[in-house]
C-alpha cells in the first residue's frame, strides 16, 4: 500500500494571483495531508451466528440467516410459452441438486476461488424447492408475441407485449386461493432485444398498429387538451415506457406481485445456436446462475439470505431517488422516492411527490422543505411501526449535495431523537487512478482520505477471498463526502463498503456502490414506467 502510486486524471490549473497572497492564504489554514488507508472487508453473518465474507461460502456452509422457521418452501409460480415453461421446468428441477463448478478452461487456474458449487436449494437455503410450480400459465402464444413486438409504434409495441403477460398473470393469481410468493416471467430472447428503449425493428417487418398520434403531440397535449379527449386517450400510450421490464414491474405494483424476470437462453443456452453451432448467447456457468436465480427468489419469496455483522443498533440508511418522464412538457418536473434500508438488508421504497425537483441551472434535484419534510416522515414513521421508536441513526444517501431547504425539510421530519447525517456519494471514474506493484490492481477497501469529511473510496478491486479482480479494467473509486450533520469519516466509508454486499438479487461478492444508489435508477425507472394512483409504499423486493 505504501508504494501505491496516485496520478490526478484531469489536469489542474493554476489560479491567478501574486505567490504572495497565496502564501497567505495557505498560512491562514493548514492544509489536510491525505491519508490512504485500508478498510476491513465486512463479514456477512448466516446461520448459528457464523461470519463470512463471501455469501456462497456462507450459505454453503451454513445455510441463511434468521429462525429455521421463516420460510420452509417457496411457493413459485411460472408463466411464459410452452416452450418457456418447458425449459424453466427442466431448470427448476436441477435446482433442487448438486451443480459443481465449471471445469477450469485453457485460460483459467486450476482452482479459482470465486466459483463455489451449488449444493442444491434445499442445502443452501434450509428451505424445500418443491419439484413443480404451485401455478403455471403456459398458453402465451409466441407468434402472438412476436407480432406484438414488431408493432411500428415502440411504445405500443412493448405495452401491448406487457398486457399478454400482465393480463394472464393478474388473472390467475386473484384465481388461486394461495398464489404464488414469486413468480418467475419467463421471456422469449425476442422480448429482451425488441423489449427496451433503444431496440428498432426493421422497416420491412414492421406491423401498422392502431396508434396513429406522435410523442411529440402527446407532449403538446399536456398543457393543451382538446375537447372531448380522444387524442387525450390515444396519446396515453405514451405514459407507458419502451421497457418490457420496467413497465412489468411497474403496472404490477398495484397488484402486489412479485416477479423474477429470467431469460429462455438463460435456462437452456444449449438450445439456442446459430447456424455454424455456436451459442447465441454466451452465459455463466450453472453453478452461478443457480447461486443467482437461487437467492432472488429464496429472498422475494420471504426469506433472509444474510445480514451484515457487527452493525451499530437504530441505523437506518436512506438513498434518494429522482426521476423525470420523457412525456412531461416541464424539465423540472420530477418524480422523488426514497429507498429505506435496514443493517439486515430490508428494502422498502416510498414515493415521494411530484414536483419541479430538477434544477436546469445546476443539473441536479432538490426538494423544497414541505416535500423532503414529508418524505423523511413517512420514512421514520415506517421504521417506527416496524421497531416501535424512531432510529438512532439515519444516514441520507444522495448524488448531489442538499440545500438549506432541503436539509430543514428532513431535520424537522425526522426528529430531535434521530442523528441525522447527509452523505453525497458519487461515481469518481475520471479524478483520479490507483496503481500499486504486482498482478493485481488496488485491493477492495483501500480508501483515500482527503478532507475531514471527504474521501475517495475503492468499493471494486482485487479481493482476497475471490484472489483475483472480478473487472475489466482498473477499478475505480467512489466520492465519499459528508455534507451535513456529524459522523466519524471512517464509520461512514465503513457503512459504504457494507451496504454493496446486501443485493440479494444475486449472490455476488459485492458490488461497486452501496445498494442505497446501486438500484436509485432502477426503482425510479420502475416508478416512472406506467401511471401510478396514489403513492406505493412497498418491500423493495416488488421492483428488482
Amino acid at each position: 500500500m505504501t508504494r501505491a502510486k496516485m496520478t490526478k486524471s484531469t489536469n489542474t490549473k493554476r489560479r491567478k494571483g501574486s505567490t504572495a497572497g497565496r502564501r497567505r492564504t495557505t498560512k491562514s489554514r493548514s492544509p489536510f495531508e491525505p491519508r490512504l488507508t485500508h478498510l476491513d472487508e465486512p463479514l456477512l453473518e448466516f446461520r448459528y451466528g457464523q461470519r463470512l465474507a463471501y455469501p456462497r461460502d456462507g450459505l454453503f456452509l451454513y445455510g441463511p440467516v434468521g429462525d429455521l422457521g421463516q420460510l420452509k418452501a417457496v411457493r413459485f409460480g411460472v408463466i411464459g410459452t410452452a416452450e418457456g415453461v418447458r425449459r424453466f421446468n427442466a431448470w427448476s428441477k436441477r435446482l433442487r441438486g448438486f451443480i459443481d463448478v465449471p471445469p477450469p478452461g485453457l485460460r483459467s487456474r486450476a482452482v479459482e476461488p470465486q466459483h463455489v458449487p451449488f449444493p442444491g436449494f434445499a442445502e443452501a437455503f434450509h428451505a424445500e424447492w418443491p419439484e413443480t410450480p404451485s401455478a403455471i400459465v403456459s398458453d402465451l402464444d409466441a407468434d402472438d408475441i412476436d407480432k406484438t413486438l414488431h408493432l411500428a409504434n415502440r411504445h405500443e409495441a412493448v405495452r401491448k407485449t406487457v398486457d399478454l403477460f400482465v393480463s394472464r398473470l393478474v388473472s390467475e393469481n386473484n384465481r388461486i386461493e394461495h398464489p404464488p410468493a414469486v413468480w418467475f416471467v419467463v421471456i422469449p430472447e425476442a422480448v429482451y432485444e425488441l423489449g427496451r428503449p433503444k431496440s428498432s425493428v426493421r422497416k420491412s417487418d414492421r406491423i401498422e398498429g392502431s396508434v396513429t398520434i406522435s410523442q411529440r403531440r402527446a407532449r403538446q397535449l399536456q398543457v393543451q387538451p382538446t375537447l372531448f379527449g380522444d387524442d387525450e386517450r390515444e396519446a396515453e400510450v405514451y405514459l407507458y415506457a419502451t421497457h418490457f421490464r420496467r413497465q412489468l414491474k411497474a403496472r404490477l405494483l398495484k397488484e402486489r406481485i412479485v416477479t423474477q424476470i429470467v431469460r429462455e437462453t438463460t435456462l437452456a443456452p444449449d438450445e439456442f445456436r446459430r447456424e455454424n453451432g455456436m451459442l447465441i448467447r454466451r452465459v455463466e456457468d450453472a453453478a452461478t446462475i443457480a447461486w443467482k436465480l437461487g437467492t432472488g427468489a429464496y429472498y422475494k419469496a420471504g426469506g433472509k439470505p444474510w445480514q451484515l455483522a457487527e452493525v451499530r443498533p437504530g441505523v437506518c440508511y436512506v438513498g434518494l431517488v429522482y426521476k423525470r418522464s420523457e412525456l412531461t412538457s416541464d424539465k423540472r418536473h420530477a418524480c422523488c422516492a426514497a429507498q429505506m434500508f435496514l443493517a439486515d438488508g430490508e428494502g422498502v421504497v416510498f414515493r415521494g411527490a411530484l414536483g419541479p425537483w430538477f434544477q436546469t441551472d445546476t443539473k441536479q434535484f432538490h426538494l423544497d422543505e414541505a416535500a423532503a419534510k414529508s418524505l423523511i416522515e413517512m420514512v421514520v414513521g415506517e421504521y417506527t411501526r416496524m421497531h416501535d421508536g424512531p432510529p438512532r441513526e439515519l444516514f441520507i444517501h444522495a448524488k448531489s449535495a442538499f440545500t438549506d431547504d432541503e436539509w430543514g425539510g428532513f431535520s424537522g421530519g425526522c426528529g430531535e431523537a434521530t442523528n441525522l447525517v447527509g452523505v453525497q456519494i458519487a461515481d469518481a471514474r475520471d479524478d483520479l487512478k490507483l496503481f500499486r506493484p504486482g498482478n493485481y490492481p488496488v485491493i477492495r477497501g483501500t480508501a483515500l482520505q482527503v478532507g475531514e469529511r471527504h474521501a475517495f473510496l475503492w468499493t471494486s478491486g482485487y479481493a482476497p477471498r475471490l484472489d483475483t479482480y472480478m473487472g475489466p479494467e482498473t477499478p475505480n473509486p467512489v466520492s465519499v463526502k459528508v455534507l451535513r450533520g456529524d459522523c466519524p469519516l471512517k464509520t461512514v466509508l465503513e457503512d459504504v463498503l457494507g451496504l454493496t454486499k446486501i443485493n440479494f438479487n444475486s449472490c455476488l461478492h459485492n458490488d461497486r456502490l452501496p445498494v442505497t444508489i446501486r438500484f436509485a435508477n432502477a426503482v425510479g425507472d420502475v416508478l416512472i414506467s406506467a401511471p401510478m394512483d396514489g403513492e406505493p409504499k412497498l418491500p423493495f423486493k416488488f421492483y428488482i
